[in-house]
């Protein structure tokens, strides 16, 4: 055979060869590219203000239930001040729009000042917000008592009262029977859920309020009261507005 037909095939032999050699080496690799993450702009913190009282001292009756003054597009706090300390609570103002505004009327006007947690039960809740539980000579009397007027519940919202910490209307039998009258659970309560207004949660202070004194307990015949058990006073009830 010639000699450059050989030389021809040669190179023919070792291209080839090079070739099988390059498929068979690991491909290589490349550092992979990462897009650099978006900023991300941090919500502006709500800030509040207090808002001022409405009376300089305790106004306990009503004659009709109050015209609507907050704005539902603001986000509400009230403060709840006891003996054992603070109970901090958000305002639903979206869900509960009419319970809200009477609850913050309610406590500009002072009216929660002095009265008593009368109905505070062990693994439920505790209930507060009648005017004659500032009265200790009308201690049979608590539980019953209102601002002079009545509203309707709103249990349409989807909110439930499914942890503790939720903040209620308490009422009669009646849908439309809610005056001042107010509950926290200290336990999930769901099957009060869709029967009465949930209009707040509580975001601090859930161990003062478990701290109440417990003044009645749920038995197998029913709720009975403890024999001398003193109910909290509610010192007072400061309400915070977004700026």
């Amino acid at each position: 055979m010639p000699f450059h037909s050989l030389n021809g095939r040669s190179l023919t032999c070792a291209a080839l060869l090079g070739a099988a050699l390059s498929a068979c080496a690991p491909a290589a690799t490349r550092a992979p590219v990462t897009a650099p993450a978006p900023a991300v702009t941090p919500a502006p913190a709500v800030s509040f203000q207090v808002m001022p009282f409405l009376s300089e001292t305790p106004v306990r009756s009503f004659t009709a239930a109050p015209a609507m003054t907050i704005d539902p597009a603001r986000s509400y706090r009230a403060v709840l001040k006891t003996a054992r300390g603070d109970i901090t609570v958000d305002l639903n103002a979206k869900g509960s729009p009419v319970a809200v505004n009477n609850f913050v009327f309610l406590a500009r006007h002072r009216f929660y000042d002095g009265t008593r947690f009368h109905r505070v039960i062990e693994g439920f809740m505790a209930q507060g917000g009648d005017p004659l539980s500032a009265d200790t000579a009308r201690s049979a009397e608590w539980g019953t008592g209102g601002p002079g007027y009545q509203f309707a519940a709103e249990v349409n919202n989807g909110l439930r009262f499914d942890r503790a910490g939720v903040l209620g209307m308490a009422r009669s039998q009646s849908l439309t029977s809610q005056g001042s009258q107010f509950f926290i659970t200290v336990a999930p309560a769901d099957f009060l859920s869709g029967g009465y207004t949930v209009f707040g949660q509580v975001i601090g202070g859930q161990n003062v309020l478990a701290s109440l004194t417990r003044t009645a307990r749920s038995t197998a015949q029913g709720e009975q009261a403890i024999p001398g058990a003193a109910a909290d006073t509610l010192i007072g009830v400061q309400i915070l507005e977004s700026r």
